[in-house]
């Protein structure tokens, strides 16, 4: 076999219609539209019209509403933290920042901060410095003798009573 020989098998590829090329083509006169009436006219698209009767995207309730201010935050479990201090990938003695946690691989990117969540053990001692905190974390940090510290991106708390130390 040569380079020059090789070509792609049989029925493998197919050239595209070519539509409006006369009545003999098979997809002459009206290229496939049908006839007349709005949707043979180009540039029509009337998705969800029903007749005139009101359509379903309109006859249902709307549901719900997206708010433009909520934060999004990384939820950060102890027992993950605490795994990566025995892996050796958190130091002990530094305080636990969203900066140490990327570099740990605990979270991919900060996004608009971190809430530390109450789920696993926490044996070590630590230094929090998160956005939000649950309390069931707050109590498991206090037990193991660590400290949570709420920090927030402007230093301004938007939700909960905790104090913000920029």
């Amino acid at each position: 076999m040569k380079l020059n020989e090789i070509r792609d098998n049989e029925g493998a590829t197919k050239n595209r219609m070519r539509v409006g090329r006369g009545i003999g083509s098979g997809k002459g006169k009206t290229a496939g539209r049908g006839v007349k009436g709005q949707k043979a006219r180009t540039g029509v698209s009337i998705k969800g019209f029903e007749g005139g009767q009101m359509p379903l995207h309109r006859r249902l309730p709307k549901r719900g509403f997206n708010n433009i201010h909520a934060a999004d935050l990384n939820e950060v479990n102890l027992g993950r933290v605490q795994e990566a201090i025995e892996a050796g990938k958190l130091d002990k003695g530094a305080t636990v920042t969203v900066d140490a946690l990327v570099q740990a691989g605990i979270i991919a990117r900060a996004r608009d901060g971190v809430k530390l969540l109450g789920v696993g053990d926490l044996t070590t001692k630590l230094a929090f410095e998160v956005t939000r905190a649950s309390k069931s974390a707050i109590e498991a940090v206090e037990k193991a003798g660590g400290s949570v510290t709420v920090v927030y991106a402007s230093g301004v708390s938007t939700r909960g009573s905790a104090q913000a130390t920029a």
